[in-house]
């Protein structure tokens, strides 16, 4: 309100002063006397200011046509101008329309429409950090690789557009299998970017092809830094890459060395069944069977697997079999019930001709969930107790057809493996490799070298080529074979 009353109050103090004026100028006498050719020209005071005012506008109008002018011949000559600006505008308005309409075509699946739209957004914008990139994937999308390889050269020679261009000539070298050059250039690309996790990925997935263990880790380390991976995953898998670490020092016969990494991969995943047998194995050889034990119970107790069980035995391998069975019964007691368990049991039973309680240790494992290898148990404690060759040939003909039971299986391409692997054979996958049942109806011959771990010791390689020829072998004289080396060992050895 008070606001609107000041206006108006200074609104009437401008107009009467301009009336002041006009009366002031009115009544004043004389006036200018302009001389021009000779002839004098007289102005009053109204016409004199008057006059003034149209010199001023005139003034100041030469002065626009002369800045137009100036600016004209500018734009002839090529100069930047507002005239340039302009037309530029207009330029960038329709360079602009075009890479949108190339993204739109890209997106869609058109890759010829899209070249041809990126290469008329190149011409309007002169903008190669944007158009190159659509240029590059217009031209994978329409098969032309050389045309891409040689725009992702132009992306990498600019600081602002390296990271993108390695990466797409890293996905060209990773799409030609060439993996050592894929190598390469994803260390370089996460170099440039070191929180990048699909470049992390890519770089680890190479870096375990490859057997590069110690780059692994540090790649994996990366990860863990950047967020991107849980420290439980990376806990375990940097157990993983620390027991092959050691498998690798071992092929080269530095077997101090792979004691410390099989021990150090065990301390990182206690679970890890390889790591545990491995390290239990460096600590008997470091005459420390206390610690081999201890860590072979805490292994046990994640999950019961045959090569802990193998391991365990290692502890004391002249002991007899009465002994064994005493000292694996208190393995036993951790997970009485499990499928694994008992099979063990069993066998360690045959082994010291405990028939009844080999039969007992088996319970109802038979009805509920045999595989080939429970058969085959069933078999031998038949044998052994006097039964009839018809009895014992049925459990044969049962364990022949039945399926194998928990194996290495990786859970990306469920392809089944004899031993446990950091990299699946089939499909290059990192730590996918579960111990259990195969998901196909996989089945075996009973006299496989998977089965009686605990007896079988010196035998293994008759055993798998009996399994060659189980088909026209005669499954009596097969098992008598296994039968009688256990017995003539005396008691049972690990695989």
């Amino acid at each position: 309100m008070l606001w609107s009353l000041l206006k108006i109050l200074v609104f009437v103090a401008i107009i009467a002063l301009l009336a002041l004026g006009a009366g002031f100028l009115m009544e004043t006498t004389g006036g200018v006397q302009v001389t021009v050719a000779g002839t004098e020209y007289t102005l009053g005071p109204l016409q004199s200011v008057i006059g003034f005012m149209v010199l001023v506008g005139a003034v100041w109008l030469f002065f626009k046509l002369l800045t137009l002018l100036i600016a004209t011949l500018k734009f002839l000559n090529g100069d930047e101008t507002a005239l340039s600006r302009f037309f530029d505008r207009g330029r960038e308005k329709r360079g602009y329309q075009a890479l949108a309409d190339g993204l739109m075509a890209l997106a869609s699946g058109e890759g010829r429409l899209a070249m041809s739209k990126a290469g008329k957004a190149e011409k309007l914008l002169n903008k190669p950090e944007l158009t190159n990139l659509l240029v590059a994937q217009a031209a994978e999308m329409t098969g032309d690789t050389k045309k891409a390889a040689e725009t992702y050269k132009m992306l990498i020679s600019d600081s602002a557009t390296r990271f993108v261009g390695v990466r797409g000539v890293l996905k060209q070298k990773l799409s030609e299998g060439d993996d050592e050059t894929a190598l390469k250039l994803a260390e370089k690309a996460l170099a440039i970017k070191p929180r990048h996790e699909e470049t992390q990925d890519i770089l680890l997935g190479l870096q375990t092809k490859s057997q590069d263990w110690t780059g692994a880790r540090s790649t994996l380390t990366a990860k863990l830094k950047s967020g991107s991976l849980p420290r439980e995953v990376f806990k375990r898998r940097d157990a993983i890459l620390a027991l092959s670490e050691a498998k690798d020092i071992l092929s080269d016969s530095n077997s101090v060395e792979a004691q410390e990494r099989a021990i150090e991969a065990n301390k990182l995943s206690p679970d890890l069944v390889p790591a545990a047998a491995m390290a239990a194995r460096a600590h008997i050889a470091k005459g420390k069977p206390k610690n081999a034990g201890r860590l072979l119970k805490k292994a046990w107790d994640a999950q019961p697997h045959p090569d802990l069980a193998h391991a365990f035995a290692e502890l004391a391998p002249d002991e007899t079999a009465q002994d064994r069975v005493l000292r694996f019964a208190v393995l036993a007691k951790v997970h009485p019930q499990h499928t694994e368990t008992r099979l063990v049991m069993a066998e360690l039973h045959i082994v010291a001709e405990d028939f009844p309680e080999a039969r007992r240790a088996l319970g109802d494992l038979i009805e509920q969930d045999a595989d080939a290898r429970a058969y085959t148990l069933m078999a031998a404690i038949e044998r052994g107790e006097g039964a009839s060759d018809a009895v014992v040939q049925g459990w044969l003909a049962k364990a022949l057809s039945a399926p194998r039971g928990p194996q290495w299986v990786c859970d990306n391409c469920h392809d089944i493996h004899a031993e446990w692997t950091p990299v699946c054979s089939n499909c290059g996958s990192f730590d996918t490799l579960t111990w259990k049942a195969s998901p196909g109806a996989d089945v075996s011959s009973a006299t496989g070298a998977h089965m009686l771990p605990l007896i079988v010791g010196a035998v293994e390689d008759k055993l798998r080529q009996a399994d060659n020829e189980a088909v026209e072998a005669d499954q009596d004289d097969v098992f008598e074979a296994v039968v009688q080396d256990a017995k003539s060992e005396g008691q049972p050895r690990s695989t």
